[in-house]
């Protein structure tokens, strides 16, 4: 082969393995689509709207460290206060479901942009402290804040009609809904992953002063990425605050930042549905466990470690 042939060559087999990639996710959504039309036939449906909720929560934290190359220990603020807006905004204002989801996204927008703003000032372990910080803050907000309820939080949230046709007082109806609301999540994310904006967030997370020769403006891609993994993470806390018809400080705690670090870790950094795997085990564990009490931990503790020793990149990573 001529050296002017080689690149051609390299480009097309590339090309075809980049087709090939694109296929098998193709299928494997079908497969997922398919799996979550037929699933409340086998499993009861709200484990399986709870497990979807955290599914999406730690792939739109994925996009963030497994594609941005941003470790935040801070997420919760995002889930906890989308959870406690829109429970807020459904119980009080009288908002309808889309409208008080839409709520509770738009705060984790705003959350995501002045944190975010301030956090991509540092790099490495201080970004990750100072993701903290501010989480820490957004917790003693929403224990000291009157319309967050304190330590009972928000309770007897109304589920209603969404766009005034949908009763999502039926399991599964709301069931559909929150899978919908799921799809169209990861299908988002996807196409993030997969857009010229996607590939230079790999190569600012490969190689920073790289990107920066080439005249990326880092700071922009980093900012733009956190902002678009809160409010992701803001739509996952929204919609779970509807199907549990509660909003609590379990979901403005560091704990609830350090299980969606799991379960990305668990599942599989920087694949596409490996978070979604990890989400499913965590909550399992949780769900069927739970007899268990504070042991449950332990297992999960267990568990991660047997995972970190046989798949050093994540079940679906390996």
């Amino acid at each position: 082969m001529s050296a002017e042939a080689q690149p051609a060559g390299t480009s097309a087999a590339l090309a075809d393995r980049a087709a090939r990639g694109k296929r098998l996710h193709m299928m494997i959504f079908l497969g997922l689509a398919s799996l979550l039309l037929v699933a409340p036939g086998l499993l009861y449906p709200f484990f399986l709207m709870k497990l979807l909720c955290f599914a999406l929560f730690a792939s739109a934290f994925n996009l963030l460290l497994g594609y941005g190359g941003l470790l935040s220990f801070g997420h919760a603020a995002y889930f906890g206060m989308a959870s406690y807006v829109s429970a807020h905004a459904a119980k009080v204002w009288g908002f309808s479901p889309e409208l008080a989801i839409l709520a509770g996204v738009v705060t984790a927008a705003v959350l995501g942009l002045v944190f975010g703003a301030l956090a991509i000032r540092r790099q490495g372990i201080y970004f990750a402290m100072v993701t903290l910080a501010f989480a820490q803050m957004t917790y003693f907000f929403a224990l000291q804040a009157p319309f967050t309820g304190g330590e009972d939080g928000i309770q007897a949230v109304p589920q209603g009609y969404l766009f005034g046709l949908l009763d999502l007082s039926n399991a599964m109806t709301l069931y559909y809904v929150v899978a919908a609301i799921f799809l169209l999540g990861v299908l988002l994310i996807y196409r993030i992953i997969h857009s010229p904006f996607g590939q230079v967030l790999k190569a600012i997370r490969d190689n920073e002063p790289r990107a920066i020769s080439l005249g990326y403006r880092t700071d922009h891609y980093k900012l733009a990425v956190f902002v678009l993994s809160a409010t992701l993470a803001g739509l996952a806390g929204a919609t779970k605050a509807i199907v549990v018809q509660l909003a609590s400080l379990t979901d403005v705690y560091w704990g609830m930042s350090g299980e969606v670090v799991l379960m990305t870790l668990l599942g599989g950094m920087g694949t596409v549905f490996g978070p979604m795997v990890g989400a499913a085990i965590i909550i399992t564990m949780q769900n069927y466990l739970a007899t268990l009490g504070a042991w449950v931990t332990v297992v999960q503790g267990v568990v991660f470690v047997v995972a970190v020793l046989l798949f050093r990149e994540g079940i679906v990573g390996v």
